[in-house]
């Protein structure tokens, strides 16, 4: 027991001895919202000889880190490199799977030819770049011997080269689908010789990723980068972050893939599955690896600490610059951003930008097209007023007696996280919706207050149309 108006918490009342007591109270202490900082977890494949323990979450700095926690040019090493290329400032988590029991990915360089001039045979795996000089006299053979073996040389390519007369076959490091996507592409300027690839085909099986999120699920991280982007990956994914970011568990998060293939496939990977915490990157013709795409991506989410301000604009610094006949048409970007994928574009000097950032979610439960959470800003910026006001009433109740003055404390407190939300343009109109601030006792749970707080929230400021009136 104590006054009406003060409480105390280490002084009993039942105290008889002389004496001037007193305790620090820090409940009331903070007054502002709280930090933002945007963690980020990498889910990928490792190597036998990454020195990381499978489904162990490891704080990443660095690329070298990776390549040995990893395994050089692992799926997980390559991803963080990514990340960290787009953000050296990165909050990063990794957690690693060991390859499924599938079939690894090979394609082949077939050189023909006899060189009768000096000159650079050129292959690009993926976005490495690999060149071999070739001399006046070099036979095909020769040649693919020396690809061979620079290829050999640079461990954080992700194939292993081997070559048998003038065929060079390219093996991923990897078992399952993702060396599917590495790409070869081989120029030659000798005379007399001629090169030839057939992409990387035959790799089948992926891991599921369904253990993995459950051991970090407590973990709190609030943007999870898929290593693969198919509906059964990005499922998984997705019945994860509904799960950790639901009104139990109350930690939001965001899923993110890449997408380098076509427009028509994309959007229909976006429709499948229609996620408003899901955001696609979408890099037509790149020779990044899906993954690396995803990474990038997230790397640039994660520097934005205003859940309110809009990426257009913003670089993914590393990802490759695709060619002028493989860049999204304006038409394109559009039917992209209405189908629930977000399109990168080159813009000036060559820098690859977000256009703007979208999640998957297009259409409601009915199938009736809903914008609500189109922009990835609307979702973060309900976890971020989430938890905004779930922080503050922590602080200010954490041993609160329910009575018929606590409602109204509740919504006073509510009410001053909303204003200084507002102040920070997170979120606005709080004056003229205050009167919907609710706070109030339950009807069947004696113990219980429920809120109701209505949240207006900034949005973006994506286009300005006006119109110029000629007159002469």
């Amino acid at each position: 027991m104590a006054s009406q108006n003060i409480s105390f918490d280490s002084i009993p009342s039942s105290i008889r001895k002389p004496g001037k007591y007193f305790e620090f109270n820090t409940k009331l202490a903070v007054r502002t919202l709280p930090g933002n900082l945007q963690k980020v977890l990498m889910l990928g494949q490792k190597l036998v000889a990454g020195t990381q323990a499978a489904m162990a979450p490891v704080d990443v700095f660095s690329d070298e880190q990776a390549a040995q926690l990893f395994g050089h040019g692992s799926q997980l090493h390559l991803m963080v490199r990514a990340a960290i290329k787009a953000n050296p400032y990165l909050q990063l988590t990794a957690v690693a799977i060991a390859d499924p029991a599938g079939a690894q990915a090979s394609g082949t360089t077939t050189l023909a030819g006899t060189a009768t001039g000096s000159g650079v045979l050129t292959l690009w795996v993926g976005a490495n770049r690999v060149d071999v000089a070739v001399n006046s006299g070099d036979t095909a053979a020769t040649v693919a011997a020396a690809l061979a073996a620079a290829v050999t040389a640079r461990p954080d390519i992700p194939v292993t080269s081997a070559a048998v007369a003038a065929v060079v076959t390219h093996t991923c490091y990897h078992k399952g689908t993702l060396g599917n996507d590495i790409k070869l592409v081989a120029s030659c300027t000798a005379p007399g010789l001629t090169a030839t690839v057939v992409t990387l085909a035959g790799g089948t099986l992926d891991p599921d990723y369904t253990a993995t999120l459950a051991a970090v699920a407590g973990a709190g991280h609030n943007i999870i980068v898929a290593p693969l982007s198919s509906q059964t990956q990005l499922t998984v994914l997705r019945t994860h972050l509904d799960f950790v970011s639901g009104p139990m568990e109350q930690r939001g998060a965001l899923g993110v893939f890449g997408w380098p293939g076509s427009l028509a496939t994309g959007t229909t990977l976006a429709g499948q599955i229609n996620g408003g915490r899901i955001t696609g990157a979408w890099h037509r013709s790149s020779l990044r690896l899906p993954c690396e795409i995803a990474a990038a991506y997230a790397a640039v989410l994660a520097s934005e600490e205003d859940p309110a301000r809009p990426l257009n604009t913003l670089e993914l610094v590393g990802m490759d610059v695709t060619s002028i006949d493989q860049r999204p048409i304006r038409t394109e970007q559009e039917n992209a951003l209405n189908n629930g994928l977000t399109p990168l574009e080159i813009g000036p000097g060559d820098r690859v930008q977000i256009v703007r950032a979208i999640t998957t979610y297009t259409k409601d439960p009915q199938g009736v097209t809903d914008v609500s959470l189109l922009d990835v800003t609307t979702i973060r910026t309900l976890d971020y007023v989430r938890k905004a006001v779930r922080e503050r009433i922590a602080l200010r109740f954490p041993r609160e007696k329910l009575s018929e003055r606590t409602p109204d404390k509740l919504r006073s407190e509510t009410l001053d996280v909303l204003f200084k939300l507002e102040e920070l343009e997170i979120v606005e109109a709080v004056e003229a919706n205050k009167d919907g601030v609710l706070a109030e006792r339950d009807g069947q749970d004696v113990n219980r207050v429920n809120l109701k707080i209505p949240c207006d929230v900034v949005n973006g400021l994506h286009i300005v149309a006006g119109r110029i009136d000629l007159l002469l």
